[in-house]
């Protein structure tokens, strides 16, 4: 039995071609068409939110938002994808890291306040919503109104979570999402940004759209990062099928918490909201057992990646560092196992029952 890491949830064949047939038939196949138009309403709607704008990739969402808040200065954290730090450096944008919380693995507000008193050039926060887990959005909330900076969330993994009644979304200046196909929710390839101000979202749409606006003008330097309709085909499939898709992955997640809890170290959840099983992290005693853990995954065919590693102000050495203690610790410690819409929960308890056999 072979058990991979990841299973991008398939689009209903027949369902994909019903869209794709709107799309040769009505000629627009980019360029904020039809479907276009009905994806960002739906989405709009299932996730609660205004001002999203569907963009090509999930790289392309952050680098447009910093664009659209005018960042010069950010200060981001050390632990997530490279696409969080280096859209910031591809977009000759100040970059310095920050330490992240020991148990949230989330972006540590008091380490980010330490360098905001430190450096008042700062002007922007990006923090990523970890595995889906919502960083602590009041405190950075505070800091924002405090020391006049703007919040950017790379909230990539988080599609789906609320913070009590509130879309995760809906906190900081603006909140990007990914929609790769490894994602709960996805379009092939594709991402979309939520502004908090309708003046930045309409900045944003210029900017997709290579800076022209809706009559045609040409208002400032721009890019092309528009979602066409054949990947907003898949979109809309996949949402006429999602029901039950977040309630399973978090079945999943619960039995390997169940199974796990008492053996590894578990990532500390936002006590306010609610999982959406994007990921299944776990944080070994040390190097020694991740390594034993992974041939002992590798020995049954089940996947796995040390994800995310390294901590990124290594990779990126030119940039500034306030803090990366917890960072570093946890990069090397941290394994993510098995876990999409297509994994049962015999397979789960295959997984834990490996990792049981080696602690023992």
């Amino acid at each position: 039995m072979a058990i991979v890491l990841n299973k991008p949830l398939t689009p209903n064949l027949a369902k994909l071609t019903n869209y794709l047939a709107q799309v040769n038939e009505s000629g627009w196949y980019t360029n904020f068409g039809p479907l276009h138009k009905q994806l960002t309403e739906r989405l709009e709607k299932y996730l609660g939110v205004e001002n999203l704008l569907l963009v090509s990739n999930g790289t392309l969402a952050l680098q447009v938002a910093y664009k659209a808040l005018g960042v010069n200065y950010a200060i981001t954290t050390p632990f997530s994808f490279v696409a969080t730090a280096s859209s910031l450096i591809w977009s000759g944008i100040d970059t310095s890291f920050s330490d992240i919380e020991e148990s949230s693995y989330n972006l540590c507000p008091k380490k980010v306040e330490e360098a905001l008193i430190t450096d008042s050039k700062i002007d922007c926060i990006v923090a990523t919503h970890v595995y889906g887990n919502p960083c602590d959005v009041d405190a950075f909330n505070l800091l924002s109104e405090k020391y006049k900076v703007r919040v950017i969330y790379d909230a990539a993994h988080a599609f789906g979570v609320k913070v009590g009644d509130k879309s995760v979304l809906e906190f900081g200046d603006a909140s990007t999402l990914s929609f790769h196909a490894t994602k709960v929710f996805h379009t092939i390839e594709g991402g979309a940004i939520v502004f908090k101000h309708k003046a930045d979202y309409e900045r944003a749409k210029r900017l997709v759209n290579f800076g022209i606006d809706n009559l045609g003008n040409i208002t400032e330097p721009g890019i092309n990062a528009k979602l066409n309709e054949y990947q907003c085909a898949v979109g809309l499939t996949i949402l006429d099928s999602y029901d039950g898709v977040l309630e399973h992955r978090i079945k999943l997640f619960n039995a390997y918490t169940d199974g796990l809890k008492n053996l590894v170290g578990l990532q500390s959840w936002h006590p306010d909201a609610n999982f959406n099983g994007a990921y299944m992290p776990i944080n070994l005693n040390s190097i020694e057992q991740r390594i034993k853990i992974e041939q002992e995954l590798k020995r049954n065919n089940v996947q796995y990646r040390q994800y995310f590693t390294p901590s990124l102000e290594s990779v990126f050495q030119e940039q500034k560092v306030y803090s990366n203690k917890n960072s570093k610790i946890l990069s090397e410690k941290i394994l993510c196992l098995p876990l999409h819409i297509y994994m049962s929960i015999k397979e789960v308890e295959f997984v834990v029952n490996l990792i049981k056999k080696v602690i023992k």
